[in-house]
């Protein structure tokens, strides 16, 4: 039969290839070439370098979700964590946001954000002043020009339904238009879809430790600018060039980043970049100030965008009304799953101001 004839064959490979290769692991442990190809780094091949990004991260974190220290203290506050990711994301249970919190707190929930770099909230139904007030205890706040402002401006409300389908399905870091980009963002939901809807986060530290080691030399000079436009694309560039430019006297249009920030309080390098803001033509060398060229930089962009969207970096948040996320942007890209339509789904968003991207060097 030639079912028969196939699985024999098949069989008789299986166990040729099997031999060939156990002879080739005894001779390169015991040959002159003994112990080449037993570091981690050797397993893994160029085109596949990206688990290997995520062990060194996870090699970063003491090989453990938090800090013992870190463990402790949680526990110190009555607080449990619950890990949904490997090298990030975390729900914190045991704690009501509506209430005051002490600054013991405070500085355990920052902790935990820097450790594993976007952490959850359930049942927190906060109103908007509250969710304001509990932003603030991490730092000012940033006003966001370009969306429906909430009662508190400082608020703003994203929503979707049948007539305003979801359009944030696409990996990014917040509003890397700004000179200084946001620490982080925290989003409560409100209404949420019956199913979908979910918000997938990556791990912008293993995404670049996962890149191949020549491409990382490649980005640690490059910058590249960064604008608006996608918020202006809705206007008419004539019947609408007094408001575009009044808009671009307020707002700086066009701002330098590294590709590689370095995070400002853990220290680690990070990719960096945003597909819609960037400008993909516009990467040059901080160093010379040489512009790497057209077709060069719109290239690396290109394949630069692709990395975040591997699910080894990944954790997945299924939203529920009340639920808060709070992630750093120096530390994580985002991604809103539209699945849901034509159902609606509102989230309410505040973001953190941050500082200025610096650029990584290794030490």
């Amino acid at each position: 039969m030639p079912g028969l004839d196939f699985n024999t064959s098949a069989i008789q490979t299986a166990e040729s290839l099997t031999a060939r290769r156990l002879e080739k692991e005894i001779e390169a442990d015991t040959g002159s070439d003994a112990g080449i190809g037993k570091t981690p780094s050797a397993r893994f091949p160029e085109h596949n370098r990206l688990p290997y990004g995520v062990y060194l991260e996870w090699q970063a974190m003491g090989e453990q979700p938090v800090s013992d220290a870190l463990a402790e203290a949680a526990r110190s506050e009555g607080l449990s964590l619950e890990h949904i990711g490997l090298t990030l994301g975390t729900v914190i249970h045991g704690v009501d946001l509506s209430e005051p919190l002490s600054e013991t707190l405070i500085n355990c929930i920052r902790q935990i954000l820097l450790e594993r770099k976007v952490i959850f909230f359930r049942d927190q139904p906060l109103t908007e002043d509250q969710l304001v007030q509990f932003a603030e205890r991490f730092g000012e706040l940033d006003v966001f020009p370009f969306g429906r402002l909430g009662h508190n401006p400082k608020v703003i409300e994203i929503s979707h339904d049948e007539a305003r389908p979801g359009s944030e399905n696409g990996w990014h870091t917040d509003v890397t238009w700004m000179e200084a980009p946001s620490l982080g963002s925290i989003a409560q939901a409100l209404i949420v879809p019956p199913i979908g809807g979910d918000t997938l986060f990556a791990d912008s530290h293993a995404a670049f430790r996962g890149l191949p080691e020549t491409l990382q030399e490649t980005l640690l000079p490059l910058s590249g600018v960064h604008d608006y436009r996608y918020f202006l694309s809705g206007l008419d560039p004539i019947q609408d060039a007094a408001l575009i430019e009044e808009i671009k006297t307020r707002i700086p249009f066009g701002v330098s980043h590294p590709l590689v920030r370095q995070h400002p309080e853990t220290g680690k390098p990070a990719l960096y970049i945003h597909g819609g803001f960037l400008r993909h033509e516009s990467l040059f060398n901080r160093d010379t100030r040489e512009p790497m060229g057209e077709a060069a930089s719109q290239a690396l962009s290109k394949l630069l965008l692709t990395q975040h969207a591997r699910p080894e970096l990944m954790c997945r948040f299924a939203w529920q009304p009340g639920s808060i996320a709070f992630w750093d942007n120096r530390a994580v890209q985002h991604y809103a799953a539209s699945d849901y339509y034509p159902h609606a789904r509102s989230i309410r968003r505040v973001t953190v101001s941050g500082d200025v991207p610096m650029s990584w060097a290794p030490s």
